[in-house]
């Protein structure tokens, strides 16, 4: 019985694999590498006023910039294994392998997933470091008081989506 119970689940794990590979195939072959997208205009006007509000020098502003892009390169393989790992999860749910299988499987790529948010929490944290090492200490202080004031608006914005979502149910 067990036997098969590991056959079962080993055949599943390898169909979802593929069926995943194959749609990673299948999205690739839609967006070719070589088109990246410039930044959108709101982007733009968001990373000006951020710059223009800290009071960035032409330097700082163009080593800002490429830690910025530094930091993109690094977080990039994590977050593309964060999402492959959600398409995994997804595959799990909607394949018809025994609920007990599917539980195990998706307890383990939860484990998976928050691991390598973890570690991408981490590059930001190092990213945000290096980024701060560049600052004068009246720039920190600057830094220090848009990060509470973006703290108060996600609290602020938190506690309205709670309210609204208590008004509908």
């Amino acid at each position: 019985m067990k036997k098969v119970l590991v056959l079962m689940f080993a055949f599943c794990a390898v169909v979802s694999g593929a069926y995943a590979a194959d749609n990673a195939a299948a999205n690739t072959s839609v967006i070719p590498a070589q088109a990246i997208q410039p930044p959108r205009p709101e982007v733009k006007h968001r990373d000006a006023a951020f710059e223009r509000r800290l009071g960035l020098t032409e330097a700082q502003k163009i080593k800002a910039r490429e830690l910025r892009m530094q930091g993109h390169e690094k977080l990039k393989p994590v977050l593309d294994e964060i999402n492959n790992k959600k398409q995994e999860a997804k595959m799990v749910k909607l394949s018809r392998i025994a609920v007990w299988a599917q539980e195990e499987q998706l307890a383990k790529l939860d484990k998976e997933i928050a691991a390598l948010e973890k570690k991408a929490n981490e590059i930001r944290k190092a990213n945000m470091k290096e980024f701060e090492s560049i600052l004068t200490r009246d720039q920190k202080k600057i830094l220090k008081q848009m990060k509470k004031e973006g703290r108060q608006r996600y609290e602020r914005r938190k506690a309205l989506e709670a309210s609204n979502h208590a008004v509908v149910k």
